[in-house]
């Protein structure tokens, strides 16, 4: 088993930042790979990042050039930087790490984007 906080969320206003972490009950290095989603009220749960063990980094269209994923093999740790934030980025924010084949994710932390 593996457990996952996330922290770091809160309310901001709009064109804010937040850095949203992740850490992992054990060691990291052995994901495959890591990613963090998000689920705002009335949609499904999507993907906003992902970082493989090899460091490829993928986004979703509507972070792009805004977040920045990465991930701290050393403090088993995965971040989100977040960058001119919008209202529409509200939600509950989740990690994910694949130790394959097993997902585990965490409870999740929630990001308000608000003036």
């Amino acid at each position: 088993q593996v457990q996952l906080v996330e922290s770091g969320g809160g309310l901001v206003q709009p064109g804010g930042s937040l850095r949203l972490s992740c850490a992992a009950s054990r060691s990291i290095f052995s994901t495959t790979v890591m990613g963090w989603y998000r689920q705002a009220p009335g949609k499904q749960r999507e993907s906003v990042a992902t970082v493989t063990r090899d460091g490829i980094t993928m986004y979703a269209d509507s972070v792009k050039g805004r977040f920045t994923i990465s991930r701290d093999n050393a403090k088993n740790t995965l971040y989100l930087q977040m960058n001119s934030l919008k209202p529409e980025d509200t939600a509950v924010y989740f990690c994910c790490a694949t130790y394959w084949p097993d997902d585990y994710w965490g409870l999740g932390t929630q990001v308000t984007v608000s003036s």
